[in-house]
């Protein structure tokens, strides 16, 4: 099978949707109970309805939760070896980006032919330093898009929405490429851990799925952290300060100091690998009532647990330093490392990493120190891996991505189609 490239009006054309896409500020909400959490993540969705119906999609809708459903019937004439064979096959990208980063009026940038060293970002004067960037020196003379500074870029995930749109719009301009019935969907909510709250399981129709979400080139990742999240809960006493002797419970020194107990080994910024962590990600209150909000992660359960008593242990010492003060904590799942249910059927991620060998790249199969929406499409039966999409630095000011990695992503998925027509042919 032949490595697929994007010419260079077809780059363009990918480049030109991943700009349109950015520009519509589609942060979710986590303090929000709407589904989806922002109404403003529904002005991609209709657009995408648009583009989708007009590279071939005529059944593309857009749900009310948000979602956004399409899909290309099967090709492969009634004599081929894979017809009736080969499984619906499922894409998927998300439409929010991360609620911690300004997404509004995005600002991209555009390096034409990157020629090395640090970019400067030109609202700020800050860098995206080569350094502590080593894909940079990968992408030498490439088309890179970064920001202004001042917001995200949005490639997590509108890089995988362009590029799903794209794979589309070159199947429907080479209909001579043998596929079977393909199903795409955008989601809502992803980074607030939702994007499969109402999500249309039997309708979207897949047998087998894959989230383009991810980071480098050529990655495959089938393991995700196991997630909670944890909120604290704490009621002081206020009273007048200049009279609060042997009285004030000040609920903001109780949670600050909460906060300080946490094990700095077991922090997001000083862990890796597979190393799970706390991440208090959010403080807010005064002193009658405080709230400290917290991400629960780990590649197993054993470890999740860990952490969690770890919590309790400092809730329990950092209450007997403050009598009075009433501490609750409450923790809600939030999804799971979807590395066990992919275990039971494992050609779902041999055709992806063949896949990427097919596009001449070296398969790089990693755990995601993150989550996706594979996590719970794999806990209710549709095993989703995830595959790059190319971005990097997500969810803060110094985002970028290169558009040779974007194309690349394309061709990636243009084989792994290929590949499981191949492998159905020869199953029967």
């Amino acid at each position: 099978m032949p490595i697929w490239t994007l010419d260079a009006a077809e780059q363009r054309a990918l480049l030109d949707r991943f700009l349109r896409y950015v520009k519509i500020d589609t942060r979710s909400d986590d303090g929000s109970t709407t589904h989806p959490s922002t109404e403003k993540q529904k002005d991609l969705a209709r657009l995408l309805v648009d583009e989708l119906k007009a590279v071939g999609c005529a059944d593309a809708t857009m749900a009310e939760s948000g979602h956004v459903y399409a899909s290309l019937p099967s090709n492969l004439p009634a004599g081929h070896p894979a017809s009736g064979k080969v499984p619906t096959l499922g894409f998927l990208a998300h439409l929010d980006t991360y609620p911690g980063t300004s997404g509004t009026a995005v600002k991209p940038q555009i390096i034409e032919a990157y020629a090395g060293g640090d970019i400067t970002l030109p609202a700020t004067g800050a860098k995206i330093p080569a350094a502590s960037n080593p894909n940079l020196t990968r992408c030498l003379g490439h088309t890179l898009v970064h920001t202004d500074g001042t917001t995200l870029l949005g490639a997590d995930d509108k890089a995988g929405v362009a590029e799903i749109v794209t794979l589309i719009d070159w199947l429907g301009r080479h209909p001579d490429i043998a596929h079977g019935r393909l199903c795409f969907a955008c989601t809502p909510d992803e980074e607030i851990g939702h994007g499969i709250d109402l999500f249309d399981l039997a309708g979207f129709g897949a047998r087998y799925a894959y989230t383009v979400d991810g980071s480098d080139l050529g990655e495959v990742e089938d393991e995700t952290f196991s997630a909670d999240t944890a909120t604290i809960a704490i009621t002081g006493h206020d009273v007048h300060p200049g009279y609060a002797k042997s009285v004030m419970i000040n609920a903001v020194r109780v949670a600050a100091a909460i906060v300080e107990a946490l094990p700095v080994d077991r922090l997001p910024e000083t862990t890796d690998g597979r190393l799970p962590y706390l991440h208090p990600y959010a403080l807010e209150g005064e002193v009658g009532q405080a709230q400290v909000r917290l991400l629960v992660r780990a590649f197993s359960e054993r470890e999740l647990g860990e952490r969690e008593d770890a919590l309790r242990e400092i809730i329990t010492a950092i209450g007997a330093r403050f009598p009075g003060a009433r501490i609750e904590l409450e923790i809600k799942p939030t999804y799971r490392n979807m590395g066990d249910a992919i275990a039971k059927d494992p050609k779902v991620i041999d055709y992806a990493m063949e896949a990427v060998r097919r596009q001449g790249l070296d398969p790089l199969r990693r755990a995601i120190r993150g989550g996706t929406d594979g996590s719970k499409l794999s806990a209710m039966g549709l095993l989703t891996p995830n595959l790059f999409a190319g971005g990097q630095g997500a969810h803060s000011v110094r985002e970028w991505i290169s558009l040779t990695w974007m194309a690349a992503a394309v061709g990636v998925c243009l084989q792994l189609i290929g590949v499981w027509v191949e492998k159905s042919s020869a199953d029967g």
